[in-house]
């Protein structure tokens, strides 16, 4: 049985009233202040040390875009004149290279050394007392933390962006083939030019440097990190260029049976297939092979080229390992001494 429907008569009674619209919480208000604050802070305290660096003579400041030379953005992280760039931004580097302060001056720099394989360079601006930021090389980026990027890009002296960390410990490929490690993922847009510039903290220390490695990647931004930058620094100051050991191989990643890897007892799955040696070469010299498939160093198991390099650090150049191989079906150890890669 179906209950009866009434009409309801709303004659006389008050009209209903839409609610207002409510304005923000003042605490929402409060932490937006709280949050452009934060980064004006930093822009205020860090944004003297970003400088613009063009590669070639002062000259040719007003050369045509694709012409010869590269420009991008750096950082000072010492009063008399270390700065941090992108190694791609002074790549071309043949005709000397200057600096740009946001107070207005033009400086000429000293290539201090290059890293390819991490896309960092290191100069020496002329000048003393210059205005400097702190490179962060004991605490880690966090994801969810403030990203803060300052750059000078198409010219346009400390422009800014700002964003979060969203992700650490990427892997990056480099121009040369080698992985950079522990790259930082953030949200702060990268607009060309700001390459070479600092990534930084709310408290205004440099947690990376900005790198274009990847192009096209759009609202995705990377930077080199400061414990990385650090290391190369250091390097750079001592040689004039990172050191790193070196066998003297060509080789490529191999997959291994599983039944293969169970029989022998390896620890994984995949090996480094050698494909040609450099003579003379530590390699060579130890008596490894065309087609040999090495399975570690050292005890530490190499499954791919890039663990390989990644074990081959400066602290084993000239200092005795074991490398275990596999030639056929036999299981070998064979000694080499690596050497310092010159290249």
């Amino acid at each position: 049985m179906r209950t009866p429907l009434h009409l309801v008569s709303t004659e006389g009674s008050r009209a209903a009233t839409p609610a207002a619209v409510s304005s923000p919480p003042a605490r929402d208000a409060e932490l937006l202040d709280a949050y452009s604050q934060a980064v004006v802070d930093v822009v205020e305290a860090v944004g003297p040390a970003v400088i613009g660096v063009r590669a070639g003579r002062r000259s040719d400041e007003g050369r045509a875009p694709g012409a010869p030379g590269g420009s991008g953005s750096g950082v000072l992280i010492t009063p008399d004149g270390y700065a941090l760039t992108n190694d791609h931004v002074v790549a071309a580097s043949a005709n000397g290279v200057h600096a740009a302060l946001p107070d207005g001056r033009t400086l000429g720099a000293r290539l201090v050394g290059r890293d390819p394989a991490t896309d960092l360079a290191l100069l020496q601006v002329e000048g003393s007392a210059l205005p400097f930021a702190q490179l962060e090389a004991e605490r880690l980026a966090r994801p969810g933390q403030l990203a803060v990027a300052i750059g000078n890009p198409l010219g346009f002296d400390s422009t800014v962006t700002a964003g979060i960390v969203s992700a650490t410990g990427r892997a990056l490929r480099s121009v040369h083939g080698r992985l950079i490690e522990s790259v930082i993922q953030h949200t702060a847009p990268l607009n060309p030019g700001n390459s070479g510039g600092p990534l930084l903290d709310a408290s205004g220390a440099v947690i990376g440097i900005n790198t274009a490695i990847i192009a096209f990647a759009q609202g995705i931004g990377f930077a080199i990190p400061s414990t990385t930058a650090d290391f190369v620094v250091s390097q750079l100051l001592q040689h004039g260029r990172v050191r790193r050991a070196r066998l003297g191989l060509a080789g490529r990643n191999r997959p291994i049976d599983r039944r293969l890897a169970r029989l022998l007892g390896l620890a994984s799955d995949s090996a480094v297939e050698i494909l040609s040696l450099s003579e003379p070469s530590a390699a060579a010299r130890a008596g490894l092979r065309a087609g040999d498939w090495l399975l570690a160093l050292d005890g530490a198991p190499t499954p791919s080229v890039d663990a390989l390099i990644r074990l081959l650090t400066a602290e084993r150049i000239g200092k005795p390992i074991e490398v275990t191989l596999l030639r056929g079906r036999e299981r070998l150890a064979v000694t080499a001494v690596p050497e310092a890669d010159d290249a």
